[in-house]
């Protein structure tokens, strides 16, 4: 069994739950997610199943779009509604849509975060969370992130006996980025301190939440020996690479991992990022430029050793 399986994560479970979960339902080892997902945060978790865990990796670069919620009025230790509050600011009136728009247009591009200390990004070998259950703090290191679209998509609702002022949102965002931390970080430029109080992942890895499937309905397919209806095949996972479709001669020279000059495959100049070979509708490897000979390219990642052609 291979495919890609785009899972519907459910809230209080974490990423590695699901896997493990399949691992159960599907009665094998090896799977693997593409993009981590708070407990607390619902949505797409493409799941990758057999030889298609070569592909995680491309599937977790590609952006991805939340739906969520902010929340001025009060920051929290996690940065979302699951932590203790540590920070007081009262809201005590609406703020215009002009300001609240504009200041989110500030984090279109890329723009650099602290990671929250609830977060998995190691420091000194530990994980950041680890410190915090511990009451301890470290430097954390600074990361870049890349905003393409974060934008209200609501009304503020203002509660005057929280003194908070909340509203929905969109964003759009690349591999690596801290929704709750663009939360807080908004807060902060309208002056007040903010948490992220609702979240849910509605694209990721090309998948929306109309292709999704749940766990309950991964073990109905299993049951019913219909599991492979649910799973989309390895190439949906390059599909964001040029595809270039080569002959049987050179098939075998990519087979055997040959490095191989750019114009064998039609390029009249080096292409400048990598390419996915195709043979008769099967994926077999990513090429790319090689690092010591610009004319050369050489394999990125062996997606077959072996030809198996589609029916």
């Amino acid at each position: 069994m291979e495919g890609i399986l785009p899972l519907w994560k459910e809230r209080g479970l974490t990423s590695h739950d699901c896997v493990f979960k399949l691992r159960k339902i599907l009665h094998m080892k090896k799977i693997g997610h593409s993009g981590t997902l708070d407990p607390d945060v619902d949505g797409i978790l493409p799941i990758c199943i057999g030889r298609a865990t070569k592909v995680v990796e491309f599937l977790t670069d590609s952006g991805k779009v939340y739906e969520g919620e902010i929340t001025l009025g009060y920051s929290t230790t996690t940065e979302d509604a699951s932590g203790e509050i540590v920070d007081l600011t009262p809201v005590e009136k609406v703020l215009s849509n002009d300001l609240i728009d504009s200041t989110m247009q500030t984090f279109i591009g890329e723009i650099t975060q602290i990671p929250p200390m609830y977060s998995a990004v190691r420091v000194n070998g530990k994980r950041l969370y680890e410190y915090a259950r511990n009451g301890e703090t470290v430097e954390r290191p600074v990361r870049k992130a890349q905003i393409y679209r974060f934008q209200r998509i609501t009304e503020p609702v203002f509660d005057a006996q929280k003194h908070t002022l909340s509203w929905r949102f969109q964003v759009a965002c690349g591999k690596g980025t801290y929704v709750r931390t663009l939360a807080v970080d908004l807060g902060k430029k309208l002056g007040f301190a903010a948490h992220m109080s609702d979240l849910t992942r509605i694209k990721s890895g090309g998948f929306t939440k109309e292709q999704a499937v749940t766990l309950d309905q991964v073990a109905q397919a299993m049951a019913n020996n219909e599991v492979e209806k649910l799973l989309l095949p390895i190439e949906y996972g390059v599909r964001d690479f040029p595809r270039i479709d080569i002959s049987e001669e050179l098939t075998k020279k990519v087979m055997n991992g040959m490095r191989i000059p750019y114009w064998q495959f039609g390029f009249n100049t080096c292409p400048d990022r990598p390419i996915a070979l195709y043979y008769k509708e099967c994926v077999l490897s990513i090429y790319e430029v090689s690092p010591s000979d610009n004319n050369m390219l050489k394999p990125k990642k062996m997606l077959r050793r072996q030809l198996e052609m589609k029916e």
